[in-house]
């Protein structure tokens, strides 16, 4: 082979090269959603939820003697953050002043991160609130009541409350899992959120602190729904 013949094979290989890789990109860019395109280019709110407490109406008598007490409403539609406080007791650890929500509800139920689990020397299972069938016990108390809960204490997973108009918007439906990309200090994409559908909903995405603390959150994060799962 003559070399102006082998720089011309040369050139023709790094020319079909370039060219290979400039159509894989082109295809990158129109890739569908679950290849990490958002969904929708709408963003979310993304709400910490530090721990706190929802109690049955029996339990709030128990504790306080009264029903709760409304102190300021939550993001959430006819939810509020109430006047009284509880103390956690587990195992190894006590948590004073702990927010309980309202309003009541059927059963009580205690959500905390992992962090907080493990100081109070409890292990809960990450769940959906509601699901608390199998789950750790612990002791509620205030200054003048305590209750014993046999089961109630869960990590809550991560998920976004939406109303049906808002899950048609962002191309999702109930209870689907969904990951999401998180615009903040230290940007991070979350896998495995649910999504809630409610006409009682307003569109935010709650995440924990362990979760709030790892990726810089702060009021202004964001979040957009970039696959399903």
């Amino acid at each position: 082979m003559q070399p102006s013949e082998m720089n011309e094979k040369v050139i023709n290989e790094i020319l079909g090269s370039v060219i290979q890789t400039l159509v894989n990109q082109l295809k990158g860019e129109n890739a569908p959603a679950s290849c990490g395109r958002a969904l929708s280019g709408e963003t979310i709110p993304v709400e910490l939820s530090a721990r706190h407490v929802h109690l049955s109406e029996a339990d709030a008598m128990e504790l306080f003697g009264h029903p709760l007490t409304p102190k300021r409403d939550l993001s959430q539609p006819g939810q509020f953050l109430a006047e009284e406080r509880v103390r956690l007791i587990g195992p190894k650890g006590v948590m004073d002043n702990v927010a309980v929500l309202g309003p009541s509800r059927n059963a009580t139920q205690v959500e905390i991160s992992k962090t907080e689990a493990r100081a109070l020397g409890v292990n809960p299972p990450v769940r959906m609130s509601g699901d608390v069938k199998g789950t750790p016990g612990i002791i509620l108390a205030s200054q003048s009541g305590i209750v014993g809960l046999e089961e109630g204490v869960i990590v809550a997973a991560r998920h976004i409350h939406m109303s049906p108009e808002d899950a048609s918007r962002l191309h999702v439906t109930d209870n689907e899992r969904v990951s999401v990309h998180i615009d903040s200090e230290r940007p991070v994409t979350l896998e495995d959120v649910v999504v809630r559908v409610s006409d009682q909903f307003k569109l935010s995405m709650h995440i924990d602190p362990d979760e709030g603390n790892g990726m810089g959150w702060n009021s202004k994060a964001t979040g957009r729904i970039v696959a399903r799962q």
